[in-house]
């Protein structure tokens, strides 16, 4: 069976992306791609990588027709999303790729993204869309809140360690680099090459970035306590990818057998042997997410490492496995593909 699906905010990366991995998807069709600053254009004339594909005419969201789709791929900008789904046909089934819906609690979202939540009854339905730790509830959901691509990186390393009690707590320190691409499309002065190329540097330094919420959310609810982690984000020249080096203390080898066996069975998470380093050219425009770990020369501490593409398995690629869940199609379905190298 073949289901219908739009795109809201095609013209972005994720949409782009998603575009991309639903063209061989073998029970999706896209019926209706929405782009309100590119409306009236050929996606070929938007994204030329994908001038192969028979694809809609970009439209505005008020001028598509929802009339037979069955699933509504929402991309668009953090802010956005709420009020566009909050007057989406009820039939429809949504993954949303924003973080209007991420954070369970209203007043965390406005504690994080500086503004109240617009659709509060619509947060209450959502369901967090981390696959691996979520799938049954997002069998059965209308609306899921794809995470963010920080967050997922960070959450597979440590979701399982926390949950096994084989780490400390309160010694939890993530430093994650991330392509540019997570910036999304927009022109911003920071992102331009002069700007940005032959140089790295960190940002949302001190506990301000947004992604924290999420992760004060998720860990939090596993441990049963409060936790809260160090973490300090890097914006690095490079279009795809993010590479997250974790410092926690516990036995490095009760670390690895946790993550190996919480991972045994998942398609997507791939353990590396002990002792060996994930590299996001290994991961490039894949679903796939690599993790390794490394024992510390300090007895007691080990380096967890994991590399994923943003704009697949920590964006695109994971939502469309949501969907696959949430029509009852096998999970991996479309989203085999292997990483591209060099």
């Amino acid at each position: 069976m073949t289901y219908n699906v739009a795109i809201l905010g095609a013209s972005g990366y994720t949409g782009a992306e998603l575009v991309r991995l639903i063209a061989t998807h073998p029970s999706l069709n896209i019926v209706g791609l929405s782009g309100n600053s590119k409306a009236g254009m050929a996606m070929a004339d938007v994204f030329p990588h994908l001038r192969h594909l028979d694809l809609p005419t970009l439209t505005t969201i008020e001028d598509m027709s929802f009339d037979g789709v069955d699933l509504v791929f929402c991309a668009l900008p953090h802010a956005t999303s709420q009020a566009v789904i909050s007057q989406l046909p009820t039939h429809l089934k949504i993954v949303d790729l924003s973080a209007d819906f991420r954070l369970r609690d209203p007043a965390a979202y406005e504690k994080w993204y500086g503004k109240p939540h617009a659709a509060v009854e619509l947060q209450k339905e959502a369901v967090y869309g981390l696959t691996e730790f979520y799938r049954e509830d997002i069998k059965t959901a209308r609306l899921v809140a794809g995470t963010g691509c920080n967050a997922a990186t960070g959450q597979y390393v440590l979701r399982p360690l926390i949950a096994a009690g084989v780490i400390d707590l309160d010694q939890i320190v993530l430093n994650l680099m991330a392509a540019v691409s997570g910036a999304g499309r927009s022109l911003k002065e920071n992102l331009l090459h002069a700007e940005l190329s032959e140089g790295a540097h960190g940002y949302a330094i001190g506990g301000t970035h947004r992604h924290l919420g999420e992760f004060d959310q998720e860990f939090s609810a596993i441990a049963g306590r409060p936790v809260h982690i160090q973490f300090t984000p890097h914006l690095i020249p490079a279009n795809r990818g993010i590479l997250a080096t974790t410092y926690v203390q516990g036995d490095p080898q009760v670390i690895y057998d946790t993550l190996n066996a919480a991972y045994a069975d998942e398609p997507f998470i791939e353990m590396l042997p002990m002792g060996q380093a994930p590299s996001i050219k290994h991961i490039r425009a894949s679903n796939f997410c690599h993790i390794g770990v490394v024992a510390d020369r300090i007895a007691g501490r080990a380096i967890v490492i994991a590399a994923l593409d943003n704009l697949t398995k920590g964006s695109s690629g994971q939502a469309i496995q949501n969907a696959n869940l949430m029509l009852g199609l096998p999970e991996t379905e479309g989203l085999m593909l292997a990483p591209v190298f060099p």
